[in-house]
């Protein structure tokens, strides 16, 4: 009997950090805030629910995806705000699992959920949804395994109110997601680094460059030039570099990606819209438009 090859699919569906992009020097590399999905035979799995996942509810929507896994690197509302316009939410018979551990105080995730949804903010609540929702709180540090095979190992990050990333393994692939943490300059971050160790590909904060690092000291982000050396250090394969600040447009985007690239073939600046498949090889598909 054959066995069917596994498959390990990763798609950007928004890469920008603080607030969605806004007016035409910033459409290059997408609009939308952080939302990654990654599909592991079969299954679905999504992390951060920025403006990114809107659209992505529309297609599970339209496929009638019969389950999805979401993960929140935290909840500050550049990755939340697109949950409530998450459209399988309302699709009676979808199961949905909604992951968080970021919390110093461990607030239960549905409730937290529910205080963000509330009046007078939106008009609606958690009670409108209709899919089957399975809110989960965890500790970082804890080994999350939402399917056959599928192991996600977590850490705390540096970030105001706590965050958390995710080492996601599979068959051998590894993809990290590491958003929102601020690295101390001269020191490495070892948990940082753990969840990096010889990945396949990795999403990293680089919202900042070295220079800007003072000015932004305690806002809770790093650098592409920290995502560079973490990267060699750790025998990273690929670098997105991700969380891109608001106030950067297009052509400082692509200033940064060439600088990061010569120091770091492997870099490259996330946009709506990147795939990669891990299987049989890692490969980048571009299809941003005019690129």
């Amino acid at each position: 009997m054959r066995v069917k090859p596994s498959s390990f699919d990763v798609i950007v569906w928004g890469a920008r950090g603080t607030l969605p992009g806004s007016g035409p020097a910033q459409t290059a590399y997408g609009t939308e805030t952080c939302c990654v999905e990654m599909r592991i035979d079969g299954h679905r799995l999504v992390f951060d629910a920025g403006t990114g996942i809107v659209p992505l509810g529309r297609l599970l929507a339209a496929e009638c995806v019969p389950s999805v896994d979401l993960f929140f690197s935290h909840v500050h509302y550049d990755h939340i705000m697109g949950f409530p316009f998450f459209m399988p939410l309302y699709r009676p018979g979808t199961r949905i699992s909604v992951s968080l551990g970021h919390m110093l105080d461990h607030q239960p995730a549905g409730e937290l959920i529910a205080d963000f949804m509330r009046a007078p903010f939106l008009p609606i609540g958690p009670k409108v949804f209709s899919a089957d929702i399975d809110y989960r709180t965890f500790r970082p540090g804890d080994v999350l395994r939402p399917g056959p095979g599928i192991r996600i190992g977590t850490a705390r990050l540096n970030h105001p109110n706590g965050a958390v990333g995710y080492r996601v393994e599979h068959a051998g692939r590894v993809v990290s997601y590491v958003t929102d943490t601020e690295h101390v300059p001269g020191q490495t971050d070892e948990a940082v680094l753990s969840l990096f160790r010889d990945a396949d590909l990795v999403f990293y904060d680089t919202s900042y460059t070295e220079a800007e690092m003072a000015k932004f000291k305690n806002y809770g982000h790093s650098s592409w030039q920290e995502g560079v050396r973490l990267a060699k250090l750790a025998g990273v394969r690929q670098l997105v570099l991700f969380h891109h600040a608001n106030m950067r447009d297009d052509e400082a985007l692509a200033q940064i990606e060439a600088e990061a690239q010569a120091m770091f073939p492997g870099a490259v600046a996330g946009y709506t819209g990147m795939t990669f498949s891990l299987a049989p090889a890692l490969a980048e598909t571009r299809v941003r438009s005019g690129g």
